[in-house]
């Protein structure tokens, strides 16, 4: 079975004014600085348009609105990780075997998560069932059903959901200060291995 081709979420971007992109890198970076510091539900329009040195309106001529800036915010993070897994190397890349490859991204993914939670959580939780439409959990999705396949694995669609479901950033906001990263990706290992090898997790 070959690899799928994983399209990217992200469309090409136009090409824009150099004064454009630099009021657009100034109005990103300092709404992640933002976030950072006092995390999303503190994060205004006004803040991020001071913090950046720009007019309220140049930011919500570039990202509509709120909800806007945040989902380009991880749309930005998105590609890098997408690029990653795309075509980084092994074994989160391709070149590596698919159980190698499956824990590599299961815990690469917590990193990910960690780093974004407040946005990914945003995203996820916009509305009943938003985290299975988006189109970042159907392409993860895809991934790792398509490494299951590769290992042969029975119905690897719905295993697929349930190696992803404690990588949900709900349960990582509800649990983070109890459960470590650490320990988040060492049972998810256990997990993969388990399903891919037959062994008790």
């Amino acid at each position: 079975m070959t690899e799928p081709e994983l399209v990217p979420i992200l469309g090409q971007q136009p090409r824009e004014r150099s004064d454009a992109a630099r009021n657009r890198d100034a109005v990103l970076c300092a709404a992640q600085q933002l976030i950072d510091r006092c995390g999303v539900d503190a994060v205004t329009m006004d803040a991020v348009a001071d913090a950046a040195g720009v007019g309220k309106g140049t930011v919500f001529r570039r990202f509509g609105n709120r909800a806007g800036l945040m989902a380009r915010l991880l749309d930005e993070s998105e590609a890098a990780w997408q690029g990653l897994v795309i075509s980084g190397p092994p074994p989160l890349g391709p070149g590596a075997e698919p159980a190698p490859r499956l824990v590599a991204f299961l815990q690469k993914y917590v990193d990910f998560l960690d780093e974004n939670l407040d946005l990914v959580h945003m995203s996820e939780t916009a509305r009943p069932g938003a985290r299975y439409a988006i189109g970042a959990y159907r392409l993860w999705h895809r991934h790792v059903a398509h490494l299951l396949e590769l290992a042969k694995k029975e119905d690897a669609d719905y295993l697929a959901h349930a190696l992803l479901a404690p990588v949900a950033a709900d349960q990582r906001m509800a649990l983070r200060d109890e459960v470590t990263s650490a320990r988040v990706k060492d049972g998810l290992a256990r997990l993969a291995r388990a399903i891919l090898e037959g062994e008790r997790p």
